[in-house]
């Protein structure tokens, strides 16, 4: 039976040396849409080396502490775009044992998704509940040492809706209930969405609301707060309000949410891009920096922010493969220095 002791190890390695979690967990569509983007087809051939790409990029080990894996990734084998003399060591491992071995914990995305509500019109419940128990205990054999659930939260001017919010709130406490029993740390991400014409103040309330509902369902079925990590949103104003996106004000708005939401014994906070540029969540994340300390270690968890400057270089192409490592390297370079408060 695994240990709390593993378990809160695992987050201690997680939040050392200002290190970050690549989120590279997209689901098969959405890794389809972001190769189509570049004008690649989407095969599993195409989306093992889209990820081979950022996972063999040589030393991300020194500004990564985790990587999230979707469940098609996680079972991959790696191929060796990683230094010549370094490849005949790691070829055949399943990236999942490929980060491992250079000391990055390996994660996975658990959850089915975000589909429409018909109980909540115009908003959307998380599915994957049933034989969730089973798959972690299968993925814990494999690798898997924290695991990811993702609840997506809209805003309009009658959503979100309290009823939608305790629901998804629940999903992620038993969610959470499952990974601990199976001895996996849980990420839980109830996302804020970005999309449409709220402004920074009601961000930041909903996002305040959102993260209260959801601890009151913990607090309700006794979970060991050290023992979990919030993945959360930045305040930021939605992406149709016409408000600039203000670093001192979102760092300000996202410290006095959390410092209202979240209880203090919580074993970590990390936060998505959910939608900013690279640039702008390297921003963001150095303000927020600089309001602290905090109660708890603040990291970065990112996708898009890391990954897509390198995906419009590489193209497709194996001769790209080394200028689009060098930039995700420098991305992850800026967003570790922003998680100490020193980018530039």
């Amino acid at each position: 039976m695994p240990s709390r002791e593993e378990k809160l190890a695992t987050i201690k390695k997680i939040f050392e040396n200002s290190k970050g979690i690549l989120a590279a967990d997209e689901s098969i569509p959405t890794a389809g849409k972001r190769l189509e983007s570049i004008g690649v087809p989407s095969t599993p051939e195409t989306r093992q080396k889209y990820r081979e790409i950022f996972l063999t990029a040589p030393g991300i080990e020194n500004y990564l502490s985790g990587v999230i894996f979707f469940d098609e990734t996680f079972r991959q084998t790696i191929n060796g775009n990683r230094a010549q003399a370094e490849q005949s060591s790691y070829d055949g491992k399943t990236f999942a044992k490929f980060v491992e071995s250079i000391g990055i914990v390996p994660g996975i995305k658990v959850d089915g998704g975000a589909v429409d509500s018909p109980e909540f019109p115009g908003e959307k419940i998380t599915v994957g509940l049933t034989g969730l128990a089973d798959r972690l205990t299968e993925y814990y054999s494999l690798g898997a040492r924290f695991a990811k659930w993702r609840s997506v939260i809209t805003i309009n001017e009658s959503l979100p809706t309290d009823a939608c919010l305790t629901a998804n709130a629940e999903a992620l406490a038993q969610y959470s209930k499952y990974c601990l029993d199976a001895g996996i740390v849980p990420i839980i991400e109830p996302e804020v969405l970005l999309d449409g014409t709220h402004g920074i103040q009601k961000s930041e309330e909903v996002t305040t609301k959102t993260l209260q509902v959801v601890f009151d369902a913990f607090k309700k079925i006794n979970l060991p707060l050290d023992e979990i990590i919030l993945k959360t949103s930045m305040v930021v104003p939605g992406n149709k309000s016409g408000e600039t996106m203000d670093s001192t004000k979102i760092a300000e708005g996202t410290a006095r949410c959390l410092k209202t939401a979240v209880p203090e014994n919580l074993g970590g906070i990390v936060f998505l891009s959910g939608g900013q540029t690279p640039v702008q969540a390297t921003e963001n994340l150095n303000a927020i920096q600089k309001l602290g300390p905090y109660p708890w270690p603040l990291s970065f968890s990112y996708a898009r922010a890391l990954q897509g400057p390198s995906l419009a270089i590489w193209k497709g192409e194996d001769a790209n493969i080394p200028a689009a490592q060098e930039v995700f390297l420098k991305r992850l370079k800026f967003n570790c220095a922003a998680n100490r408060a020193q980018a530039e």
